[in-house]
């Protein structure tokens, strides 16, 4: 077709034009058109058990329209709340079929006629995250990706938007706090949680740490103390009338964070001082919040939720990615670190498996491309 083309606007063949004269805009598409190349993803067609709904397929090339970047890309997590997306239990969720993952990194491979600011070799992130991570080219607007700095660790650069961000949101939305403050968390050993014990350090803030009574837990605590963690109790060793007594020297904190539920959230509610505020992320243990009827009345505390969805709309997508370009330069500093598992991509099952926690505790699982 190209061939034709060429020799129609040459002047030549004019039989050509009295047999057939393509029209104008086919043309222009068939000499602008720049497609992507051909992808494999992970991709599931109804909602289920992942181990079961997710296969890799073949997924043949797509346009790159005037506005779009094709970004090829190098590194993706398989975080839980993927995990909810194909079971289906996620309040946001793409329509099936789905290509899973919804954040990561990748570089610019192609760019639009119309893109301005991202050239290929450009490394990108989705900011606001944007589902079909799980792949290994990514056709989206460039309105999505946000250019980032080169020199950060790429399992850091594809982690950072969902843990970090929520645990910094977490300590700068709900309470002002300053130095020499204190928090309380559950769920310590989380992503979120190793993040919150060193962005508070960073801040001069004490952070007081409860995990859960199992194997390993004296290597947790020495972890996490060599994070920046103040205090670190298994939830056992607070099965006391007053735990507050444990703390020493360090302030009552003014704020806590849950993503447990069931006597993990209580025991934050007991570190609490007068008119603090516990935040809930999660509900790792499905279990309900009690609060009693004397932290409202005498200790005038406050329960808030948070869901990092809500503040990732393309409108505070500039806000955010100030955050992230944060939180990325600590890490490219050795100042912010958690533990991860880099996988090839041709081994994405047996991460799922672990993700899964079908090989008990593991690290973060990062697909790597």
């Amino acid at each position: 077709m190209a061939l034709v083309a060429f020799r129609f606007i040459n002047g030549s063949r004019l039989a050509l034009r009295r047999a057939y004269t393509p029209p104008k805009s086919r043309i222009i598409r068939a000499f602008s058109a720049i497609m992507s190349p051909p992808s494999r993803a992970v991709v599931y067609d109804r909602h289920g058990p992942p181990d079961s709904v997710t296969r890799v397929v073949n997924l043949p090339p797509v346009e790159v329209k005037a506005n779009d970047v094709c970004v090829k890309m190098l590194a993706a997590p398989i975080n839980p709340s993927d995990i909810n997306r194909i079971e289906g239990v996620y309040p946001v969720r793409p329509e099936v079929p789905a290509v899973g993952g919804y954040e990561g990194v990748g570089e610019v491979h192609s760019v639009g006629s119309a893109v301005q600011g991202l050239s290929p070799g450009d490394w990108v992130i989705p900011s606001p995250p944007s589902s079909g991570t799980w792949q290994t080219y990514v056709v989206k607007d460039q309105s999505i990706w946000h250019k980032i700095n080169m020199e950060v660790p790429m399992e850091y650069a594809a982690t950072v938007t969902v843990n970090p961000l929520t645990a910094l949101r977490m300590l700068e939305d709900f309470v002002s706090l300053k130095a020499g403050d204190s928090i309380v968390q559950n769920g310590s050993t989380s992503i979120v949680g190793q993040c919150i014990i060193q962005l508070a350090r960073i801040r001069g803030i004490h952070s007081i740490n409860i995990i859960r009574d199992r194997a390993g837990s004296d290597e947790s605590k020495e972890k996490l103390k060599r994070l920046g963690a103040d205090e670190v109790f298994s939830e056992s060793q607070l099965e006391i009338k007053n735990v507050k007594s444990l703390l020493e020297n360090l302030p009552e904190p003014a704020l806590g964070f849950n993503c447990v539920g069931g006597n993990a959230a209580t025991l934050i509610l007991k570190f609490l001082r007068q008119g603090g505020t516990m935040v809930t992320y999660g509900g790792m243990s499905k279990k309900p919040i009690t609060v009693s009827t004397s932290s409202f009345i005498f200790k005038d505390l406050s329960l808030r939720g948070f869901w990092l969805q809500k503040l990732m709309g393309t409108d505070k997508a500039k806000e955010s990615r100030k955050l992230i370009d944060y939180l990325l330069d600590l890490a490219r500093e050795g100042k912010l670190k958690y533990e991860m598992e880099v996988v090839p991509f041709d081994n994405f099952h047996i991460a799922l498996s672990k993700a899964l926690g079908m090989q008990g505790s593991q690290p973060k699982q990062v697909i790597k491309f």
